[in-house]
């Protein structure tokens, strides 16, 4: 019991060195949702754990609703575990989570379809995931990476990396920015298809039309000025 009740006060503890808005520890028992939900998903976990199954999805269902976060009760998450904000994140069966890992709202890390058994993301220790982050598979985020806002990651991320972008890419690992044979992804610059059909239409109705010109013996511009 002692050594579950330091847990809990870790959890509390860990919110003084991730969000300066916190100001003591009655307003954060009280009031952020992360760490309600990380407690409840200590209680539902430890009924999981002796395959009281029931009772632990009731405990993590009346969190999400509380909280807007939902973690099944089978995730393992370590020590110090902080998710800021909170609202509309879900973590997956079969996560496992390090210590010291920070998450924001809208991160999912989620399956990728209807598999069994390890089919959720694992987080070494250290890592942070932003906000609107997906992390999709049995995959690894190794130590000290870091996932950029709105990411979607489906492959292996190494220790001291950073990956932004859909699919997510490494563009710094180990402090030095990664070369590619391509241009960098920019997750701020994210390709639009429906703007690039509009600009392959575009293109095929100018060809067209100059075809048609042609078979009718007159300029372009005359055809245009005609229209």
């Amino acid at each position: 019991m002692f050594k579950f009740l330091k847990l809990l006060k870790e959890d509390v503890d860990v919110v003084f060195g991730q969000d300066p808005a916190a100001r003591n520890r009655l307003e954060v028992m009280l009031t952020y949702s992360g760490v309600h939900a990380v407690w409840a998903h200590r209680v539902a976990h430890a009924f999981h754990k002796r395959k009281l199954y029931f009772i632990a999805r009731v405990i993590s269902q009346f969190s999400r609703f509380l909280t807007g976060i939902e973690i099944h009760p089978g995730a393992r998450i370590g020590r110090r575990f902080f998710i800021d904000h909170g609202m509309g994140v879900v973590i997956g069966e079969t996560c496992e989570i390090g210590d010291n890992c920070t998450i924001y709202q809208g991160v999912t890390l989620g399956g990728t379809g209807k598999e069994g058994g390890k089919r959720h993301p694992t987080l070494k220790d250290n890592v942070l995931v932003a906000a609107g982050a997906k992390v999709l598979g049995s995959i690894t985020l190794g130590e000290w990476a870091k996932v950029g806002a709105g990411s979607v990651v489906l492959k292996d991320v190494p220790d001291n990396s950073t990956v932004v972008g859909i699919p997510g890419q490494v563009v710094v690992q180990n402090g030095v920015r990664v070369k590619k044979e391509r241009k960098d992804l920019n997750h701020h610059k994210l390709p639009d298809p429906v703007a690039e059909k509009c600009d392959m239409l575009e293109a095929r109705i100018a060809q067209l039309q100059k075809e048609l010109s042609d078979v009718r013996g007159v300029s372009k511009e005359d055809d245009d000025q005609a229209l």
